[in-house]
């Protein structure tokens, strides 16, 4: 199969949605498919890479969101497809890329539509008593524009599901276990001193993932008493106003920034005693996943879906300061909490979700022969 895959919101330090694409391309075409992504970027590309080929489109710069770009021009993109003659689609972002439904009904292509970020969550940060039917109008747009709504989570199936969406279906993600492992390296001596609480946090640093939280939680964890330093791994629109905040209040972080190099990342994630993921709309949480791989276990915010994805490897807490489950996951045996933490990650291999994804590809293809249809169709 030709499977075209669509994705905004990308930056060159995207971290989660961009490991996502390129691990589930390169498991697409080590399988014999034929994955083409199209992303925006600052100049028009077309290459071949180790996740198949990758389109990239001038598209502009959103501003106050940290270099994201977003493809806006519908007929440049609508001709890009028509050139490419897809067996299917796979689109990553349900707003501004929802049309591309409706193109690819008309043209008898099946499509999914994958789910990275719950709608109820995201608008329930801007417009509390909005959030829910205005999230429930537009996953209604969406469930119909697409063959199929895949969420990588039960936690964000929930939405779809309490509309009565009847085209949703699971598939979880993965993490790179070879390279993310308790043996990956360590770099302690880089950012904590012996007898010093090293915890990490790693992610973008904006709003909707909520990084002051880890902030309050390094807070009140020496307000304990307990000899912590907070290492933050990641870059965006906050990271001048969290480094404010951690000088006057004469906080310990390092900020690392972002780290392009998945073993030094690694390494970090082995090195930490706890990792910190507070954001209350994740849907999967790559970076956590990464981090148990590494042994380490987690404390994540329980409004989102990590406390199903992290389990009982780690702690989740409610609110703006996750300190208690810190200090839960800290009363445990160091080897058995970083023994579960690993043995959590193992079930989630990039193997099984290329599996899940491709299942879904080849079943939306199958139906589309199954019922007569010609599959691709000019305009």
């Amino acid at each position: 199969m030709r499977i075209v895959r669509l994705a905004n919101f990308i930056a060159p330090r995207s971290g989660g949605l961009g490991t996502s694409l390129r691990e589930l391309g390169a498991g697409y075409l080590a399988a014999g498919h034929e994955p083409v992504l199209i992303i925006p970027g600052p100049r028009d590309s077309d290459e071949q890479t180790g996740q198949g080929r990758v389109i990239t489109l001038r598209a502009p710069r959103l501003p106050f969101t940290g270099g994201y770009r977003v493809l806006w021009r519908r007929r440049r993109m609508a001709a890009v497809l028509s050139a490419l003659r897809p067996d299917t689609l796979e689109v990553s972002d349900r707003t501004t890329l929802r049309w591309t439904g409706r193109w690819a009904r008309s043209h008898g292509v099946p499509a999914v539509m994958v789910s990275h970020e719950s709608l109820v969550a995201l608008l329930g940060l801007t417009a509390p008593g909005w959030s829910r039917p205005v999230a429930d109008w537009l996953n209604r747009r969406t469930a119909r524009a697409y063959r199929q709504v895949i969420c990588t989570t039960g936690w964000a199936a929930a939405e779809f599901e309490r509309i009565g969406a009847g085209n949703v279906v699971r598939a979880p993600l993965g993490v790179d276990l070879a390279t993310f492992a308790p043996a990956a390296g360590r770099c302690r001596e880089r950012y904590a001193a012996p007898g010093q609480l090293l915890l990490v946090h790693c992610g973008r640093l904006s709003a909707e993932k909520k990084p002051q939280r880890s902030l309050n939680t390094l807070a009140s964890v020496r307000a304990a008493g307990l000899p912590a330093r907070l290492v933050i791994a990641g870059d965006g629109p906050l990271r001048a106003r969290l480094e404010r905040r951690a000088a006057r209040d004469g906080l310990p972080v390092s900020f690392a920034g972002f780290l392009p190099d998945r073993a030094e990342l690694a390494a970090l994630l082995a090195s930490a005693d706890v990792v910190i993921a507070p954001g209350p709309a994740e849907t999967f949480g790559l970076a956590a996943v990464e981090a148990l791989a590494c042994g380490t276990p987690v404390v994540v915010s329980a409004e989102s879906a990590l406390p199903e994805v992290v389990g009982a490897a780690g702690a989740s807490v409610t609110g703006e300061d996750l300190a208690s489950g810190v200090q839960a996951v800290l009363s445990r045996p160091e080897a058995l909490r970083r023994a579960a933490a690993r043995a959590r990650a193992e079930g989630y291999d990039w193997a099984s979700a290329v599996d899940g994804f491709l299942s879904v590809h080849q079943a939306c293809a199958g139906e589309t022969r199954k019922t007569g249809a010609s599959g691709w169709r000019a305009a």
